[in-house]
């Protein structure tokens, strides 16, 4: 019995094994076919556009599938990466987060919405250890429980709102948490101190409030902290100084207050420390310069007052030194010039005396030095460029003196110099004025003389130069060496004889002005083909002879001062039909005749032409009117029959300029609907078009009709109805008739007017185009650097050069039409909130948060919608999605905390991301989000000029090289 049962036992161990097996695969089996079929239900509940999932069916097993990957032992899936798939769709909750064997599940930079399964958190596979759902449109609050095995949780940069919820402090293996970029209120619960295994906390560009929790201390693994772009207050904590693991800490852009702790200090591994945009007060701790491992310092934007520490000598590895917007008082500390890794150093608009530091420069690697608007004294320093990588040298508003230095008149690598208003003395090198990348020179009002005409300018890269204020005299130089200058200021100086010819070859110039010179001569003709030439000012010279009459074909030409001079004859009568032109002033001139009574002279000031011999004009120029000639002589007679021929010659001629000045006058015409009043602003198309084109063309579908030209081309225009037409007023019509006459090359022309009793039109000129908004995402960079440089300079236009000043209200993409020449149109709203259209704008997403509450609309409104323009140009994202509802402000706030965090991966659109295309310059994005973000400030004060963005672009466009972390100046 014995021997039977030892020969029987390996037959039941077998058998056992066998079980085992069976038991085994079927198992296996059972989980494979359940992920299949949560794998395929989740392809079935969403969107897929690209293609991205198309294997996700029988011909494939599940481990091949897109994203999908497997364990090499059971073949389960223990990881699924849709990242950046262009998935849309909701979320449901027995979707992808059940896989019983997941541990990576990465859906971010996709477009799904809706909300988060609310219970993601509480029956989700244990085995999860890396969730990423960020960069989508998910909506909703962030849903309750926890997975205490997750490692890495990424929620941000989606449209998520309410409480962090207090079972956050329940992930206690959390080693990276992401919540920026959100819509989150309230405060930062004290749970989150639980999750003492954190490394990577980020609760930046959010709505959360109160104070920074106590207990961080805690939380001795954390090694970066980003809470900036909130709304937190009171002081920052002691305790933080607790966290020696820190790397990277960032409070930017919150109300913290109080003095910035002493125990930071104890950071020994600190390289970055971002405090900027608080309400700081105190000095910086001596602690702060121990800090041996620091690489960028941003205590910018406070009320931080005191001396800058000659401790400073301690930060060798120091690159960026931001400590402007302050109340800094005393020197500047000579131990920056013993920092052999500075590049950047900012510390204008502060309260530093003294000189500049002799040895600045020498021993750095400066690139950006901008210490403007300070109370500094003595020379510029000789080496500030010996890096040779200096090219942005900021140094106005102080009260500097001397030469400027030899050693810059060789730095070659100079962009942009910006030294006005100070007492710099001497003259201008023959090498300072041929440095090769300099674009923008501005040297006023110092104490600068010499001869400038007699050397050679070889400045190819110059588009904006100011001379003037200064003491330069002889003649004006034929060319400084560049086609490209947009902006050329040479008054307050004593330059003499005339006005070179050649200055007409500057066919980019737009703004020009010798007033103040003792220029002789007469006005060249040539500068009529200057054809982008909007403000001209050669005011109190000694000019003689004629007004050019080629001034009237400028086109957009709208400032016009030749006032204190010596002109004589006649105003010519060409200039009152300029369209473009608002303001003139031809006073204190030996002009005489008749003053003409049209466009820019129809409601001229009495100043603007008084010091002449001139009679006629509208009633507000004060002048006598022009006498009537009675009691003609017999020569007269005798004159006339001499010169019939020629009136007979020219009958033809007068007769059309009679009807060109006919055609733009109001007209009644009667038709079968009744009495129509029509104006149009351009006589070409006054001649075409009828009452019945207008009303026929309001009756189609897309507004568009086709308008006779001639026989041999035709052309398009676009009719926009008026509701309610008895509730307009009458100054409504005049207003657009101000409209009419602006003409700019980025500007959709207002070309007539058309109304009855009972009806009224407004007449466009048809662009052939899109719609910005309905092709951004299919542009490159180039095409996007184009676009958001025309806006700059149409807002430039209408802001600094029509007086008043031209609101256009409605700043959106569905403003902007794109030609064929990717040239943007902006259209311009209808003055005062009449319209359907321009009432809808209040409640629009671009509109400035001030505007919504006051229904004012302003200049600094106009650059905020600008800069919600550059964030969707930039990312791809628009604050009037439908995913975002109407929280407009989280993409501000989103593009702030992506600013400071500065990984371009995470944010910019995937079309023109550095590395998928080749014209892509990564400072070129980095440094245009930084005007982004400065046009859509809070504070509508804070916010830049139309003037100041459009140079600011011309500047970002062209810079090859710098740090991405720089912050916009007020200096730029």
């Amino acid at each position: 019995m014995a021997k039977t049962g030892a020969q029987a036992s390996p037959v039941v161990v077998f058998s056992m094994f066998m079980l085992f097996i069976v038991l085994f695969f079927s198992f296996v089996v059972s989980d494979n076919g359940r992920e299949v079929d949560i794998l395929l239900s989740f392809k079935s509940s969403i969107y897929d556009p690209s293609g991205s999932l198309s294997n996700w069916d029988s011909s494939a097993t599940f481990c091949q599938w897109h994203g999908v990957t497997c364990n090499n032992n059971l073949s389960h899936v223990d990881k699924l990466d849709l990242s950046a798939k262009n998935l849309t769709g909701k979320l449901v909750s027995s979707s992808i987060f059940h896989l019983p064997f997941i541990q990576t599940l990465n859906i971010s930079n996709n477009q799904f919405y809706g909300e988060i399964p609310e219970d993601i958190f509480s029956s989700s596979s244990s085995s999860l250890r890396f969730l990423n759902l960020s960069n989508n449109n998910f909506t909703g609050q962030i849903p309750s429980g926890s997975i205490p095995g997750l490692e890495v949780l990424d929620l941000s940069n989606n449209m998520l709102s309410g409480k962090i919820p207090p079972e956050i402090g329940s992930f206690y293996s959390l080693k990276f948490l992401d919540l920026g970029g959100n819509v989150l209120v309230g405060e930062i619960p004290v749970s989150i101190t639980n999750i003492t295994s954190l490394q990577f906390l980020t609760l930046a560009s959010n709505q959360l409030v109160g104070p920074i929790p106590h207990g961080l201390s805690k939380m001795k693994s954390l090694e970066w902290i980003y809470v900036g772009y909130n709304n937190l207050s009171g002081q920052i904590p002691e305790e933080i100084g607790m966290l020696t693991s820190l790397n990277h800490l960032d409070l930017v852009y919150n109300n913290l207050t109080g003095e910035i702790p002493s125990s930071l200090g104890n950071l020994s591994d600190l390289q970055y420390l971002f405090l900027y945009q608080n309400k700081l007060t105190g000095s910086i701790p001596d602690s702060i310069f121990g800090l041996k491992k620091l690489v960028s310092l941003d205590l910018s934007d406070n009320s931080l007052s005191g001396e800058i520490s000659e401790l400073v000598i301690h930060l060798q590895n120091l690159e960026i030194l931001h400590l402007f917007g302050n109340i800094f008082t005393g020197k500047i500390p000579k131990a920056l010039t013993s920092l052999p890794r500075l590049q950047v150093l900012q510390l204008w608009s502060n309260r530093l005396s003294g000189e500049i530091p002799e040895s600045l420069g020498r021993n750095n690697n400066l690139t950006i030095l901008d210490l403007s608007t300070n109370n500094l004294t003595g020379r510029i320093p000789d080496g500030l460029c010996s890096s040779s990588w200096l090219f942005k040298l900021i140094l106005f508003s102080n009260s500097l003196e001397g030469a400027i230095p030899k050693n810059l008149s060789t730095c070659t690598s100079l962009q942009r110099v910006r030294l006005q208003n100070n007492r710099l003395s001497g003259e201008l090198s023959s090498e300072f004025t041929k440095l090769p990348l300099v674009y923008f020179l501005d040297v006023s009002n110092n104490d600068l003389s010499g001869n400038i005409g007699d050397q050679e300018w070889d400045m190819p890269a110059l588009e904006m130069l100011s001379l003037a204020g200064n003491r330069f005299s002889g003649r004006l130089p034929n060319s400084f060496g560049s086609q490209k200058i947009e902006d050329l200021d040479l008054s307050g100086n004593g330059f003499s004889g005339t006005i070179p010819r050649s200055f007409g070859s500057l066919t980019e110039l737009m703004q020009f002005s010798l007033s103040g010179n003792k220029l002789i001569g007469e006005i060249p003709e040539e500068l009529s083909s200057c054809k982008k030439l909007v403000s001209l000012d050669l005011s109190h010279n000694q000019l003689s002879g004629q007004i050019p009459s080629g001034f009237s074909e400028m086109p957009v030409l709208s400032q016009l001062d030749l006032s204190d001079n010596q002109l004589s004859g006649e105003v010519p009568p060409q200039l009152g039909k300029m369209e473009s032109l608002i303001q003139v002033n031809v006073s204190h001139n030996h002009l005489h005749g008749s003053l003409p009574s049209t466009g820019a002279f129809l409601a001229i000031n009495s100043s603007a032409v008084s010091g002449n011999d001139l009679c006629g004009g509208a009633e507000t120029s004060g002048l006598p009117p022009c006498k009537k000639v009675k009691n003609l002589n017999w020569w007269f007679y005798v004159a006339c029959s001499l010169v019939a021929l020629v009136l007979l010659a020219s009958a033809a001629f007068g007769f059309i300029f009679i009807r060109k000045r006919n055609n733009l006058e109001l007209k009644r015409v009667e038709n079968e609907d009744g009495i129509w009043e029509l104006q149009f602003f351009d006589s070409n198309v006054s001649k075409s078009v009828t009452v019945d084109d207008i009303t026929l063309s309001a009756k189609q579908v897309n507004g568009i009709c086709r308008g006779k030209k001639s026989s041999a081309n035709d052309f398009q225009f676009v009719v926009k109805e008026m509701n309610d037409v008895n509730s307009i007023p009458s100054s409504f019509w005049s207003e657009i008739k101000q409209l009419g006459k602006l003409q700019h090359p980025n500007l959709v022309n207002l070309i007539g007017t058309c109304r009855s009793e009972k009806n009224a039109y407004l007449v466009y000129e048809y662009i052939k185009g899109k719609l910005l908004s309905e092709i951004l995402h299919e542009l490159t960079w180039e095409r996007r650097r184009k676009i958001a440089m025309g806006i700059a300079k149409a807002l430039k236009f209408l802001h600094s050069y029509c007086s008043p000043s031209i609101i256009v209200g409605d700043m959106s993409p569905e403003r902007v039409i794109v030609d064929g020449k990717d040239e943007p149109r902006l259209r311009l709203s209808l003055p005062g909130l009449l319209s359907t259209e321009n009432k809808a704008f209040i409640s629009s997403a671009y509109v400035a948060p001030e505007t919504r509450e006051s229904k004012d609309m302003s200049e600094k409104s106009d650059i905020y919608g600008f800069g919600l323009i550059l964030i969707e140009l930039l990312t791809g994202k628009s604050p009037a999605d439908a995913e975002f509802g109407d929280q407009h402000q989280s993409m501000v706030e989103w593009a702030r905390y992506c600013y400071s965090d500065c990984h371009l991966d995470m944010w910019v659109d995937p079309m023109i991301r550095p590395g998928h295309a080749s014209d892509v310059n990564h400072n070129q994005i980095v440094e245009t989000l930084n005007l982004a973000l400065h046009c859509t400030a809070g504070d509508p004060t804070a916010r830049p000029s139309a003037t100041d963005v459009s140079k600011t672009l011309q500047s970002a466009f062209r810079i090859t090289s710098c740090v991405s972390t720089l912050k916009l100046s007020s200096s730029v």
